[in-house]
């Protein structure tokens, strides 16, 4: 992709994982989240002549769809308090995601813990320097909570509410979210739906058991057709979520 060409279709076509390479040690893939086309032209043709893939797009097409980079660079030279809530909105949106804001010389103050940025580059900087920071960004751990509770490709996180399936959001209600954890604590396990009413319920709830279908339904469709038999049906008895299959030795 030429660096000053925009993604065709939708963003998220655009993006794979990390591969390994002899020049920078991995190629990441990289979106550029700007107004100003022309402005990030030369910043991504360093980071291309550097070895990574890298996109552009503008602020309302990167939100409007579901990218998936390795890096997000945001700039915010024209608009602070717009590249400051995009940085906000990619952080909680992905604690993995390694965020850089691209700010003006003269507007460094405004930055803080308050973007949950990663690092920053200034405009206008060379090529060398934003590949080191590049670098260092990428090469530096990414912390998960102890508390994420992990079932194949499914990724639970107890903390902020959020549950991803092969790196996709779903959009789960409060009740769908706690069915969907309490399971995932002991993939393989059978619960009886009383048990589940009681667990997630309470015992101060009215409703009958074809609560607990109702929900395991509406979750069903969230997973999709590929992953709905993730919640396994055991007759006469309840539900069980099902972990990845065992290797064949």
């Amino acid at each position: 992709m030429n660096a000053g060409t925009a993604p065709s279709g939708t963003v998220a076509a655009v993006w794979g994982f990390f591969v390994f390479s002899q020049r920078t040690g991995f190629v990441a893939d990289i979106l550029i989240v700007t107004d100003r086309t022309d402005g990030v032209t030369s910043l991504a043709a360093g980071l291309e002549d550097g070895g990574h893939r890298v996109g552009i797009a503008g602020f309302a097409e990167a939100r409007g769809s579901s990218p998936d980079p390795d890096v997000l660079i945001v700039d915010s030279v024209k608009d602070l308090s717009l590249g400051r809530d995009t940085c906000r909105h990619a952080r909680s949106a992905s604690s993995r995601l390694r965020i850089a804001a691209i700010l003006d010389p003269d507007t460094l103050d405004a930055i803080g813990p308050d973007w949950e940025t990663d690092t920053f580059l200034v405009d206008g900087c060379a090529g060398a320097e934003a590949l080191a920071r590049i670098r260092l960004v990428l090469g530096s751990p990414v912390t998960e909570s102890s508390s994420v509770t992990r079932v194949g490709d499914l990724v639970i996180d107890p903390e902020t509410y959020q549950v991803r399936l092969r790196g996709r959001p779903l959009d789960l209600t409060y009740k769908e979210f706690q069915l969907l954890s309490f399971l995932a604590q002991r993939p393989g396990r059978v619960y009886s739906r009383s048990m589940l009413l009681q667990e997630v319920w309470g015992y101060d709830f009215f409703g009958g058991t074809r609560t607990v279908d109702v929900h395991v339904r509406r979750l069903r469709s969230k997973l999709g057709p590929e992953h709905e038999s993730m919640i396994a049906t055991v007759r006469n008895v309840g539900y069980k979520i099902e972990g990845p299959p065992r290797a064949r030795g």
